[in-house]
């Protein structure tokens, strides 16, 4: 295991999804995502996903040609089509435009319809915060999750995301899938032939299971029972009722090479705090909240932690396993 500068990933990661036949704008921005998520200490969303990503080119899972347009738009809404293509150019476009339009409008929503998988959900938030302006962001994804009380997967892990900025500080930063934990996380344990906990995910009878692998045929268990469940539901309709994207269970997983084109859904909301009690009072709000809270010793400012090892990784490089690196070259 040897570490590697940001850059010399990004080229290799953009290289991969050129070969395996992503545009270049395409290949570009799913490089700058997947290598920060790789910074940040995020393994699941980070380098293990190019080979996927390839497979799913390779294979004509995503349309490497998808050039990512505004299709129907209001002052403060638009929708954008991501044209099957990888998620992230179409991601990149849907935050400048709610940027944009939140400045205007104040508030701002830009939702995205036949879409693919968009990685870690804060790093796309992270434009907004450097605008000054509250984001949200969700996804949905194929299915891997059962509505309470049901036996087969229909909802997506489906992650939300929020970034609030600060008046000197780091912004605060919460990223969660509504999964127990990120389904890639069994894909990490997989390929590293690892036990998972029980608790994590069933098997394709519906029984707990610690194989990442039975985990990854199955279904992933939500977080906090039945209110993860029905988080899971919400971040559905969001995603597809309001885009026309397709819903998790009509989406073959992320985790096959061949399948149909997922076509999913992502929004993102940006709120623009000079629109409602003023930016001085939105900041005071924020530092009173956080100072409360960090007078008890152990919590940390969401975010800090993954800020920390990213910084890390811009001095030192990112440590990458052997046959990772291997597998990306």
């Amino acid at each position: 295991m040897a570490r590697h500068t940001i850059d010399h990933l990004l080229e290799l990661t953009a290289a991969a999804l050129t070969r395996a036949g992503a545009g270049p704008d395409m290949a570009a921005s799913t490089a700058r995502s997947l290598v920060a998520a790789e910074a940040q200490g995020l393994a699941s969303h980070g380098l293990a996903r190019v080979s996927q990503y390839a497979a799913h080119l390779r294979n004509g899972r995503v349309n490497g040609d998808a050039k990512p347009k505004v299709v129907s738009e209001r002052a403060a809404a638009c929708l954008i089509d991501a044209e099957e293509g990888l998620a992230f150019p179409a991601s990149d476009l849907a935050i400048r435009e709610a940027i944009e339009r939140a400045r205007k409008c104040g508030v701002a929503f830009a939702g995205i319809t036949r879409s693919h998988h968009f990685g870690v959900a804060a790093l796309h938030l992270e434009a907004v915060a450097a605008a000054g302006m509250v984001g949200l962001a969700f996804g949905n994804s194929p299915a891997a999750m059962p509505a309470w009380g049901g036996k087969r997967a229909l909802f997506g892990t489906n992650p939300v995301a929020a970034v609030f900025p600060r008046r000197d500080g780091e912004p605060i930063t919460i990223d969660l899938a509504l999964s127990e934990v990120a389904r890639g996380k069994l894909m990490v344990a997989a390929r590293d032939g690892k036990s998972i906990p029980t608790g994590w995910a069933l098997d394709r009878n519906g029984e707990p299971t610690t194989d990442p692998k039975a985990g990854l045929e199955g279904m992933m268990c939500p977080a906090g029972g039945v209110k993860g469940a029905m988080l899971a539901m919400m971040v559905e309709l969001l995603c597809c009722s309001l885009t026309g994207a397709a819903f998790g269970f009509e989406a073959d997983s992320f985790f096959v090479e061949e399948g149909n084109r997922p076509r999913i859904g992502q929004a993102f909301l940006v709120i623009d705090p000079g629109a409602l009690a003023g930016t001085d009072t939105y900041l005071e709000r924020v530092e009173t909240l956080l100072t409360a809270m960090l007078v008890d010793e152990g919590v940390r400012v969401p975010g800090d932690r993954r800020r920390g090892i990213a910084l890390k990784a811009m001095s030192e490089g990112v440590e990458v396993a052997d046959a990772l690196l291997a597998q990306l070259v």
